[in-house]
């Protein structure tokens, strides 16, 4: 049986820990986690206007009932029957809450990390979900700052290409870091492509540590 190493994977290292998921030789040029007030504003206001117009027409409904006796003077199963319904129905409310309560420990598990070579994406409520994405694979990179945001000094990059498109919410500084996001995957994917008989003496391929100007 041919020997192994059990440790080849990290050992007991932290996986969720940036530094932890970086290949040798592999450089932090960023990180950043969500703006806590902005996104957790956004988590309330994001569903509210859904949520508080079917809360007032399913109260409302509720209340026609209670006040009518029709409630209180129906059979068992009935009772029991609207009880459900009304729980069922009003999912929307139940997942608009969820979200607010459980903003805090999501804006704790959340982090977004530029590195020389990819995008590392942290996330999560119960566990931490990792995402990586890699400068090649991204088609385009987007900004949109909403009404909130502007006034929170915060904006949404969203990054699409060959995967799951993928956002970075409330960012701070938005239009600079989304300028140099811009630059890193230009420049990255320009030095992965450029023909090799084309090469300047300067430029060795695609394996040479990227050296844009990485000052975010």
């Amino acid at each position: 049986m041919a020997n192994f190493n059990e440790k080849y994977f990290g050992g007991e290292a932290k996986p969720y820990d940036a530094e932890q998921l970086l290949a040798e030789g592999e450089q932090i040029l960023w990180r950043a986690k969500p703006k806590r007030n902005a996104f957790i504003l956004n988590k309330v206001f994001r569903m509210m206007p859904i949520a508080l117009l079917w809360l007032l027409i399913d109260g409302g409904v509720i209340a026609g009932f209670v006040a009518t006796g029709a409630f209180t003077e129906a059979p068992v199963f009935f009772k029991v029957f609207i009880v459900c319904f009304f729980a069922v129905h009003l999912i929307p409310v139940w997942i608009w809450i969820s979200g607010i309560v459980s903003a805090g420990i999501a804006h704790k598990n959340m982090e977004y990390v530029f590195t020389d070579k990819r995008i590392i994406l942290k996330s999560g409520v119960i566990g931490v979900d990792v995402n990586n994405i890699y400068y090649s694979d991204i088609a385009n990179v987007n900004l949109r700052v909403g009404l909130l945001d502007k006034l929170l000094h915060v904006g949404d990059i969203y990054i699409s290409g060959t995967g799951k498109a993928q956002v970075l919410w409330d960012i701070e500084n938005p239009y600079p870091v989304t300028t140099r996001l811009q630059k890193i995957v230009n420049d990255i994917k320009t030095d992965t492509y450029f023909p090799n008989e084309l090469r300047p003496d300067s430029n060795e391929g695609y394996r040479t540590k990227y050296t844009g100007k990485t000052d975010l």
